[in-house]
């Protein structure tokens, strides 16, 4: 820079200033004006005549980083205790608070608020700023609220070494974590970006941190989405220019090139520092914090993200904790991922996902969402769909495409009984791989989704782990769970756990992978296959061979699955993004039922996964060990990664087993394991009879009100066709939009 900045209240560089320097600098060396120009340009603030507001608790450094990050810009700082409350009332902000008390400061420090103005400014909010709704308000309109998000541990810490008196609302009986823990929804309300800061942060990296977050703020063009099968160096023009955002792959799910969208600069990364700061928070907060990160807030506003989080998961899970790790045995944990109403891990995103679909989508179209399930995401996904507001279900309506005989009997009844005005459920004669299979050729026959809109205005969309929104919630939980475990000192933030999930689609499992990626420190990620091993058999040998083999029917049916649809997320991620390669593997697969990796990547693989199998012999054998040792009773799926990371653990370190479903939803395998002689046909009945157990867990509440509700409910039944697939769908349409 050409001068050094010296802090003063309201100090402003203006271009006048700027060019009588840059007069100077031209006289004596002419080639020096254009780089100083250039120089000025590229410090000074982006925002124009936008201003970065500096909000959060007393403590978090707002003043500090303020006179950094105006230094950095060459812009005018201003503190509003200093510079405007204090100027305006001549006298300090702690005597103002003595004289006139709590209510009366807030209204007063409101009014200051609402006679400020500035632009292109560094300002730094009082701690309490926030709790005037009118003078936010008033701020907010020619402003960008960044949002210092600082754990209260370390906030209380900071002001007692301080010895600071002068906080808002605290008074006797009322505690200094009560009166942080209370502004905390003040802040969430009216913050445009979060800036994550750990105990030990400089200010100077935090200052760093915020020019960081405006410019991401500002720039949507950093996070767009690719295709799995696209190639950067043969991509046209025309490819380029019509770039795809987060609200672009909700809605659209499946490629045109028959690929799956990816985030084309990869996921956020988080710093140790930002983990170990949300150790204390709650899992909504921590659900916040991480998809504030991965969903831009010119797709979703950070105030409506959080709204939806809340909607999501604030009411609709049985468990305060919405995802508890439990101790199992020895160093082996479960991650209880079945509190949800639907009583499967599929909960987590599809409670979220209608909501974020229904904000993302233009209002000016009708939507037909598309789901193909083998058993758990059916109901998940019709309960969620039929949680959206009365105007959002005249607009979207769902399908659900399930095998007729290839789920269990209690998964059936729950997806009869789970069907709403805007959702319905269709019987098919054949497998999953058939239903998962068809919703992708429909999705890619141009004529028939051309035809669907033109004549009844009407686009198609997926909800299954194809989408990529269906993902970013289940990050979130393998994340949250290594964080609890810390918290319960069972790891020290940095010590690696493994973790083991029972996995059909490969999604659950990608998501963990994600969650490494983002900083989470997992060693090994154990794949867990039932008989349907073709998984296993890939991680181990590199060749994926459906040749030969059909589905075998097991007792953990959420995993009887040959395709493993979001495997090809991961092998594009491994090969580089070479989407020219996915492509040809894929294509492969698909003409010819296999395909085999090179060494090199195949040696990449086995560094990520290890992969084992289980029997259904041998998963009942474990529901019924674990129960007489422990009294808890198990599920079929997470039974069988039970068994597989008995076998390949090495007890080094802790082992996170997602136990992925409630046992309830497998009743007549549950009893069988638990060596009942004589099993009533009835659900509802096999219901009554486990929880005379009094077992850990308890019965599966909203599983127990949807069985009694179903009673003898119908659905459509519909061949393994997709002529007749299509006539379902454009008659569903019809029924419902027309």
């Amino acid at each position: 820079m050409f001068h050094i900045f010296q802090y003063q209240p309201l100090r402003l560089i203006t271009q006048n200033s700027l060019s009588s320097v840059c007069l100077k600098l031209m006289l004596s060396r002419p080639v020096a004006l254009v780089q100083v120009w250039k120089s000025w340009f590229s410090s000074h603030s982006p925002l124009g005549k936008k201003n970065i507001i500096l909000m959060g608790p007393p403590g978090a450094g707002k003043t500090t980083v303020g006179r950094i990050v105006g230094q950095k810009l060459d812009c005018p700082v201003i503190d509003i205790d200093d510079d405007v409350l204090e100027t305006t009332w001549n006298m300090s902000v702690s005597e103002k608070l003595q004289n006139v008390g709590y209510e009366e400061f807030l209204e007063e420090e409101g009014k200051a608020l609402l006679k400020f103005s500035a632009s292109g400014s560094v300002i730094s909010l009082s701690g309490s700023n926030p709790m005037h709704a009118a003078g936010m308000q008033h701020m907010k309109k020619n402003g960008i609220v960044v949002y210092l998000d600082v754990p209260t541990t370390v906030i209380m810490s900071r002001l007692k070494s301080k010895g600071t008196d002068r906080i808002v609302g605290l008074s006797p009986g009322i505690s200094l974590k009560d009166v942080l823990q209370f502004r905390k929804q003040f802040y969430k309300r009216w913050f445009d970006i979060r800036v994550l800061c750990g105990g030990d942060i400089a200010a100077e990296v935090v200052a760093e941190k915020v020019l960081d977050a405006v410019k991401r703020y500002q720039d949507s063009e950093l996070e767009t989405f690719i295709s799995t099968r696209s190639s950067r160096s043969g991509r046209s023009t025309e490819e380029d220019s019509h770039k795809l955002y987060f609200s672009d792959v909700v809605t659209q799910g499946l490629a045109l090139d028959g690929g799956l969208f990816v985030p084309e600069r990869g996921l956020p990364k988080f710093t140790a520092e930002e983990w170990q700061g949300l150790i204390e928070a709650t899992y909504i907060e921590r659900a916040q914090v991480i998809l504030e990160r991965c969903i831009h807030p010119a797709d979703i506003p950070a105030s409506k993200l959080a709204e939806i989080i809340e909607t999501a998961y604030g009411e609709n899970f049985s468990c305060s904790k919405i995802a508890p790790v439990r101790h199992l045995a020895g160093n082996q944990f479960l991650l209880e991922l079945f509190h949800g109403p639907t009583a499967s891990f599929k909960d987590f995103a599809l409670q979220l996902v209608p909501h974020l679909f229904a904000y993302c989508i233009p209002r000016s179209c009708n939507y037909l969402i598309l789901v193909a399930t083998s058993g758990d995401t059916g109901s998940a996904v019709l309960d969620g769909f039929s949680r959206l507001h009365d105007t959002d279900k005249q607009r979207i309506a769902l399908v659900n495409f399930f095998p007729e005989d290839g789920v269990s009997p209690i998964q059936k009844s729950q997806m009869i009984g789970c069907q709403k005005e805007n959702a319905w459920s269709v019987g098919v004669k054949s497998d999953f791989d058939f239903c998962q299979t068809a919703i992708k050729q429909i999705f890619t026959n141009s004529d028939f989704t051309g035809f669907l809109t033109v004549e009844y205005g009407t686009a198609l969309a997926a909800a299954n782990s194809i989408n990529w929104a269906r993902l970013l919630p289940q990050i979130v939980y393998h994340a949250s769970a290594y964080l609890d475990l810390v918290h319960q000192g069972i790891v020290s933030f940095g010590s690696p756990v493994d973790i083991c999930i029972p996995t059909g689609n490969f999604g659950n499992m990608l998501a963990a992978f994600y969650a490494k990626m983002m900083g989470i420190p997992i060693r090994k990620c154990i794949c867990a296959s039932n008989e349907n091993n073709v998984l296993t058999d890939f991680i181990r040998t590199g060749v994926y061979d459906l040749r030969g083999r059909k589905i075998i029917s097991t007792f953990s049916p959420a995993v009887d699955i040959l395709k493993s649809s979001n495997l090809e997320r991961y092998l594009h991620l491994i090969a580089n993004e070479d989407g020219q390669l996915v492509t040809q593997l894929f294509n492969q697969l698909e003409n010819q039922g296999h395909f085999q990796l090179q060494k090199d990547l195949l040696g990449k693989l086995q560094q990520d996964l290890v992969a084992g199998w289980c029997s259904d012999e041998d998963c009942l054998a474990a529901i019924h060990s674990v129960y007489s040792t422990t009294g808890y009773i198990l599920d079929t799926h997470t039974a069988v990664a039970k068994v597989v990371a008995d076998r390949l653990q090495d007890r080094t370190c802790p082992i996170i087993i997602s136990s992925t479903a409630h046992y309830c939803k497998f009743a007549p395998a549950i009893l069988r394991a638990l060596r009942i002689a004589e099993i009533n046909q009835n659900p509802l009945s096999q219901l009554h009879l486990l929880s005379s157990y009094s077992a850990l867990p308890p019965i599966h509440w909203g599983l127990l009100e949807t069985l009694k509700k179903t009673g003898n409910g119908d659905h459509q039944v519909c061949a393994a066709d997709m002529s007749a697939l299509m006539s379902h769908i454009e008659t569903l349409i019809q029924n419902h939009f027309m």
